[in-house]
């Protein structure tokens, strides 16, 4: 019997890869799709271990979880800066520039 591709490996490789490149979208888009690249990546793995004997590898399984795991981090490192930028300066100083740039200088200490 011929060795099948690990159905959902490549899925999950994908969305990991896709979750660390939209880390930078608020968290808003990087967030579920690291969490979707982890499940996928966690289901495949588990199809492989049950019989691994039919499976080429498992090798884009382990790497899309992996960078499901790193996206999340990021994402939610990425979205706490976010939250501590606006507890910090405040969401009416945001809408204006020059209160914004004053209250970006107190933080800095200049």
């Amino acid at each position: 019997m011929e060795k099948q591709t690990l159905p959902n490996a490549t899925v999950s490789l994908v969305l990991g890869i896709f979750s660390l490149v939209t880390c930078i979208c608020y968290g808003v888009l990087g967030l579920p799709l690291g969490i979707a690249a982890f499940v996928v990546g966690n289901k495949a793995l588990k199809v492989y271990n049950e019989n691994p004997e039919n499976y080429t590898s498992s090798g884009n399984a382990n790497a899309g979880k992996i960078l499901g795991i790193v996206g999340i981090i990021l994402n939610l490192l990425f979205i706490l800066l976010i939250v501590w930028v606006i507890t910090k300066i405040g969401w009416e100083n945001l809408q204006d520039q020059e209160m914004m740039q004053q209250k970006m200088n107190e933080l800095m200490g200049q």
